[in-house]
């Protein structure tokens, strides 16, 4: 008899590249996850993983079966999704992840605001600035910033939105240092730099008839975390380039100030990423038109 928790299991020990990693994503005993794997292997009589206490390696027949398998949790997930559809209810989990100055300004309360929406759906975000494996992590979406196109790829692309950069500084610094009329009078400034390596850095500077300028800066701080630039820009240490969005509230409240507004200092793009898959869950589906519609209304 089939026992589809077989297949279940099966699929999230070769997506997760372990039993141990599985075990840890499922919440249940490696153990559990072994006897399920043996006796499906038994029931197929056929070897679909070769491990060792140090080697995990997939088959030629475990590769082949993955891909049926997998196929077919999928479309498990597309029956049941199309089915809570048309009871208008939506829940089940969805796992997001995103940079940290993503996570901080621009899609904090959007979150929230989905969640009030969607109170049955549950939510785990993994917030990180590193490149991740998103197959093998486990993330069901991704949202990217990237200054040119993103490398072809097995993930599915959406754009979210345009962002500008932009020069910030704190009143009292302009008070203390002067006005900073040109883009010539910036290299003498104190310079804030996103981005942890301690070297030298530049501004490239574009204006509304695509003039552009480099400005080259030693940089007093330097970081990868953009709320750590925010406020030492607030707290008067420095100019600094940041995504318009995230500096929007300090604007508002006269802790910061743009500086050559006719300029930019870059612009990105913020791209929504799915894996390649012939279904998603009616909560990826849920949170992933949300981000389409509303994400450019937060930034």
């Amino acid at each position: 008899m089939i026992d589809l928790n077989d297949y279940f299991y099966y699929v999230h020990v070769i997506d997760k590249q372990g039993f141990s990693a599985a075990a840890k994503a499922l919440n249940i005993p490696k153990s559990k996850l072994s006897r399920h794997v043996a006796k499906l292997e038994q029931r197929l009589d056929v070897q679909l993983i070769q491990r060792t206490s140090r080697h995990f390696k997939i088959t030629e027949a475990g590769q082949v079966f993955y891909i049926h398998a997998k196929a077919l949790i999928e479309e498990m997930e597309v029956a049941e999704s199309v089915m809570q559809r048309r009871k208008g209810e939506l829940s089940g989990q969805v796992t997001l992840s995103c940079s940290v100055g993503v996570a901080q300004f621009a899609i904090k309360n959007l979150l929230i605001d989905f969640l009030q929406k969607y109170p049955n759906i549950e939510l785990v975000q993994q917030v990180t600035n590193q490149a991740i494996d998103m197959v093998s992590s486990g993330i069901d979406l991704a949202i990217r910033g990237h200054n040119e196109p993103l490398p072809e790829s097995n993930l599915i692309q959406r754009h979210l939105a345009e962002v500008s950069w932009h020069l910030f500084a704190s009143p009292a610094y302009l008070e203390r240092k002067g006005q900073i009329q040109t883009p010539d009078d910036l290299p003498k400034q104190q310079a804030l730099k996103l981005g942890w390596q301690p070297s030298s850095g530049h501004w490239t500077l574009q204006n509304g008839d695509g003039v552009k300028k480099n400005i080259s800066f030693t940089p007093l701080l330097c970081s990868d975390d953009i709320s750590t630039l925010k406020q030492a820009a607030i707290d008067g240490m420095g100019v600094v380039s940041l995504p318009n969005y995230t500096c929007k509230d300090a604007i508002a409240s006269g802790e910061l100030v743009r500086i050559l507004p006719e300029w930019i200092s870059g612009t990105a793009q913020l791209s929504l990423l799915t894996p390649t898959r012939r279904g998603h869950s009616s909560a990826v589906h849920a949170l992933k038109d949300y981000l389409t519609k509303e994400f450019r209304r937060y930034v």
